[in-house]
């Protein structure tokens, strides 16, 4: 470029061509530049490419000492070659003049930041416990089913031949039921709670179903069948699914006198996990034979299943529907499996698996969140909370001393309570609600400590 153009391009009294922009090149000035310095950084590099080429030349030792003397001479003031500018830029670049638009402003603005990744950031999760609640003689067994929230906000836990109603809003304990005190190996095996937040189902290890209002504590029905211990349980508005020691399902109708409606002989082994869809389209059951059973309608009324699940190695208790993907169940195995498995109910396709490295006793979605709440047994006998679906492990919740055998969600869906072999309950609020995100945070020690309070059944 010769001294014209420079000159054109940074005289202010150079004529301008209408209609176009004023260009907005900056020029270094040479005046800042050491011209030696500079030309000699940009042959060093031509200089040592010819260094095979030189090498068949004997160089003289007084030479290259000249040589070394001379560069370090000519290059020590103002910091030596590396310092050295080719190109020096000493003031700012003249303003553009007002009103200038530059059209091509867009272009450098409108993806700033595309590229950069944002940390990802987890929500907080209070690592202690709301409440605790001593829950005397709680059954240590892994099969049973004994604690569930209803609607109306009551919590229903089986303590040995007991069954306790503990009212979440008033903090009132009452007892509903308790098995025949004149026959001592009968116990409560299983509870679970209608829709309709009115009736109660209690299993009992006398292979009985007893059907209870709980407004009124009266035990309206009496549901027989099974030939040994009723340890899951599963409602579906007046349906009501039974699962036994006798290796069966069974289906019941409250509503009529011949109540039986279908047997399901699918398992060879105690059938420990049942669970229907919340469209209630599909029921899953999961045995002691390592096997998890999806079944819908038509299955049910033919007697076999729609898919036969064999992926886990050990007994499949924990079974949890996704609320926001109507085919996704995330299913737990006991202490030879460990994992936590995904599956299409639609196609029987297994999606995912994790490994736990812990027995999977419980397991929970969050209703708000894309989140799984799981229940553990040894070694460390916590709850996990996962991130779904990358399965990334957001928190653990520990405090239980014993394996958290059993837990059950709040209806506004924010609070899961643990039931664990160390005899007591923990109300923990690790699911955030819809308005979450808008509460200020608070430190744990001294928001869970404030509302920390222990209560006995007994």
């Amino acid at each position: 470029m010769d001294g014209t153009m420079l000159h054109r391009f940074g005289d202010e009294n150079a004529p301008k061509t209408p209609g176009k922009a004023r260009p907005d090149r900056f020029i270094p000035n040479r005046s800042a530049l050491d011209l030696d310095i500079a030309h000699y950084n940009l042959v060093k590099e031509n200089a040592n490419a010819n260094d095979l080429d030189l090498a068949a030349e004997v160089a003289s030792p007084s030479k290259e000492e000249y040589k070394k003397q001379l560069a370090s001479n000519f290059l020590s003031q103002d910091g030596g070659a590396s310092s050295a500018k080719i190109l020096a830029f000493k003031s700012k670049a003249p303003e553009p003049p007002a009103g200038m638009e530059n059209s091509a402003r867009g272009v450098y603005t409108n993806n700033a930041g595309a590229g950069v990744k944002s940390k990802k950031t987890f929500r907080h999760v209070p690592s202690a416990p709301e409440r605790i609640l001593d829950a005397p003689e709680l059954i240590d067994d892994y099969y049973l089913n004994l604690i569930d929230w209803g609607s109306t906000n009551q919590v229903a836990v089986a303590l040995g031949c007991v069954v306790y109603l503990w009212n979440a809003d008033s903090g009132d304990i009452q007892q509903l039921c308790q098995t025949d005190p004149n026959n001592g190996d009968d116990y409560v095996t299983s509870v679970q709670w209608g829709g309709d937040g009115k009736h109660i189902a209690v299993g009992t290890n006398d292979a009985e179903v007893q059907i209870w209002d709980v407004s009124r504590l009266k035990q309206v029905r009496t549901l027989r069948g099974h030939n040994a211990r009723v340890g899951a349980l599963a409602w579906n508005g007046t349906q009501l699914a039974t699962g036994s020691r006798d290796n069966t399902v069974m289906m019941h109708d409250v509503r009529i006198r011949e109540h039986r409606t279908a047997t399901l002989t699918s398992h060879s082994q105690e059938v420990c996990g049942l669970k229907w869809a919340p469209s209630g389209n599909q029921l899953a059951s999961g045995g002691n034979d390592n096997l998890l059973h999806i079944w819908d309608q038509n299955s049910i009324g033919n007697g076999t299943h729609l898919h036969r699940l064999d992926a886990h190695q050990a007994a499949v208790k924990a079974l949890a529907w996704c609320p926001f993907q109507s085919n996704l169940l995330a299913s737990g195995g006991g202490t030879a499996d460990r994992c936590i498995k995904f599956w299409n109910t639609n196609t029987g396709a297994l999606l995912n698996s994790i490994d736990t490295h812990s027995q999977v006793c419980s397991l929970q979605w969050n209703k708000h969140e894309r989140e799984l709440l799981s229940s553990h047994g040894y070694s460390q006998n916590q709850l996990c909370l996962w991130k779904y679906p990358t399965m990334t492990k957001m928190a653990e919740l520990t405090g239980h001393s014993a394996r958290v055998l059993h837990m059950a969600q709040s209806p506004d869906g924010t609070t899961v309570v643990s039931a664990a072999a160390d005899e007591t309950l923990r109300f923990w609020k690790c699911f955030s609600d819809a308005d979450a995100g808008k509460a200020k945070k608070l430190k744990d020690g001294a928001s869970d400590s404030s509302v920390l309070r222990r209560f006995n059944f007994r």
